[in-house]
């Protein structure tokens, strides 16, 4: 399969139309090897406009989010970034040419490890791959400029909020009320102290992220 070709026409057919015309976003992407965080099994639809699956039922974003969601946090300085849902460590590959340090939380395990030998195979040092409830985020490396969540919540934990540097983007994808399934990629910012605008940048469909399972009460 001619991957360049495949990713020439990912960027021009899919990714221009849904917006994303940032030149540095646009210039990353055509740099990047999406292929090589693919399972081997789906490499030749790694372009396409589809959720990929991963196993234990997670998927990877298209391609037209991961590109919507770097254009969200273009122009930025960004020392520190924090990923909710790892995935096969895609995303966090494409932040950890934006940020300093990224660190990104898989609650699977055979998922994060996964993404520990893609990322080291692309020779990305700059990611921390954690195993965890990623809602709680990481607050021993907050603050961070740019936190991603790379699925659905039904709304945005406060503990991310508050492990948000002033200036710093938080980019989740949360349910429009009453019309569920449908979500909308949410852009949040924080200014000066706690002040918090947010933006709905475009309507969408993801898989929800998992969450541990409840606490069970023993008396």
């Amino acid at each position: 399969m001619n991957f360049e070709a495949a990713r020439h026409h990912m960027i021009e057919q899919q990714l221009r139309p849904w917006c994303i015309t940032d030149p540095e976003v646009i210039e990353q992407l055509y740099a990047d090897r999406r292929e090589d965080f693919v399972p081997e099994s789906w490499r030749a639809l790694a372009f396409a406009d589809v959720e990929i699956p991963l196993g234990h039922g997670a998927t990877m974003l298209p391609p037209k989010l991961e590109g919507r969601i770097l254009q969200a946090l273009a122009g930025m300085q960004i020392r520190r970034a924090l990923e909710v849902g790892t995935g096969s460590g895609h995303m966090a590959a494409l932040l950890a040419q934006r940020a300093q340090e990224v660190w990104t939380i898989e609650i699977e395990p055979a998922l994060a490890e996964q993404a520990r030998a893609n990322l080291a195979r692309a020779e990305i040092d700059n990611v921390h791959v954690e195993v965890g409830d990623g809602l709680a985020g990481l607050r021993d490396h907050a603050p961070y400029d740019a936190i991603v969540l790379s699925g659905g919540v039904r709304e945005v934990p406060q503990a991310l909020i508050d492990q948000l540097a002033d200036g710093g983007r938080l980019v989740a994808f949360v349910p429009l009320p009453g019309e569920e399934p449908l979500m909308t990629m949410r852009l949040m910012k924080k200014g000066a102290g706690e002040a918090m605008s947010s933006e709905d940048l475009l309507e969408t469909i993801v898989p929800g992220l998992r969450q541990p399972p409840a606490k069970k009460f023993v008396f």
